[in-house]
């Protein structure tokens, strides 16, 4: 298996005009060690080849250069297609760690909000559609929001709860408080873009990881892996971004706060942004899913388990619900700053 798997990419390296000497498989990437160096040689499904291609050329054209190369094969090629798979060359970086952990976070948003300054459009939207959309995402939280009131109702009608519907309805508050906010929030998105005809548009990493910012031996950090890439809201790097982030224990994210102030920086939101962002960043959509998976599921669930679920989503939503107050606290005292008559 081995000698056929170094075959293959043997041939695939030939192309490049390589010649392979030694292999080391990580994940969907391979090491290439060959005759002119190390190389990186990445696959993926080829059903989305074509757009990470022509995005990837696309930020070359604007200016952006700050993603790891790709190099092309002899006869010009930049994705090689081999059945299901579309393969793409690109140097080998170490990627060696920054001492400082900060610094590598704010060199990834700087990184991130250039992306997006380099790249952004204004793109038409359809008032009715921009109306469906939130009437319908209202609609859902509001049933969520009734659904976790009648498993607490439920709950309240046992003789005696189980841990996990004890826990559930002690913090049963602090969650309806983040579905009213969430909900607020997407008013105020609504009511300041009720006529707009347009809305912000930039191409989007679409996999933000620190493990896709990559270093090289100068210390100048890459983005890799664009292979979700396409152009959509700034939203979608940061929320998932800070989702991940926040699933750990309770801690005060100052940090976190950092590394938003040196994206918004460089790149900050307008205001119909800043709602939308704070919105779905609130809402507490993971704690709904795990309740209503509880009360659904019968006798047949490990209470610990659900229970620790639990446990870890409330951490997230409580420290998520740092950075947003201290987010809303900013962008309060901006909106009275901007209000206030000049002293004469």
């Amino acid at each position: 298996m081995e000698g056929s798997l170094h075959k293959e990419v043997d041939q695939l390296a030939g192309l490049y005009g390589l010649s392979l000497e030694y292999l080391e498989k990580h994940g969907r990437v391979y090491k290439l060690y060959t005759n002119k160096g190390e190389y990186a040689l990445k696959r993926m499904p080829a059903k989305n080849g074509l757009d990470f291609l022509q995005y990837v050329q696309q930020l070359y054209q604007q200016g952006y250069n700050r993603i790891v190369p790709i190099f092309p094969t002899i006869d010009g090629r930049y994705g090689i297609l081999e059945g299901q798979y579309l393969y793409y060359l690109m140097p080998w970086l170490e990627n060696r760690e920054r001492e400082d952990h900060i610094q590598r976070h704010l060199d990834l948003f700087r990184e991130l909000a250039r992306l997006h300054t380099l790249t952004v459009r204004d793109v038409p939207v359809d008032k009715e559609e921009r109306k469906e959309h939130y009437d319908q995402t209202t609609s859902r939280w509001e049933t969520e929001q009734e659904t976790l009131e009648e498993f607490v109702s439920r709950c309240e009608r046992q003789v005696y709860m189980s841990p996990f519907q004890l826990f559930f309805c002690t913090i049963y508050s602090e969650i309806s408080g983040s579905h009213r906010y969430a909900l607020n929030k997407l008013k105020d998105w609504h009511e300041v873009t009720e006529e707009d005809t347009k809305a912000r548009s930039v191409i989007i990493h679409g996999k933000l990881s620190n493990e896709h910012f990559l270093y090289d031996e100068k210390g100048f950090g890459y983005f890799t892996n664009f292979e979700g890439t396409g152009f959509a809201s700034p939203i979608h790097d940061l929320l998932p971004f800070l989702d991940r982030t926040f699933l750990t224990h309770p801690k005060q994210f100052d940090q976190t706060l950092e590394w938003l102030d040196a994206y918004f920086r460089h790149f900050p939101f307008k205001e119909e942004e800043m709602h939308l962002f704070l919105s779905y960043l609130a809402h507490p959509g993971p704690i709904y899913r795990i309740a209503e998976n509880y009360f659904s599921a019968g006798t047949d669930k490990s209470e610990i388990q659900m229970v620790g679920q639990l446990q870890r989503q409330y951490w997230r939503m409580k420290n998520t619900e740092y950075v947003v107050m201290k987010l809303e606290e900013r962008e309060r005292l901006k909106k009275e700053q901007s209000n206030s008559s000049p002293s004469e």
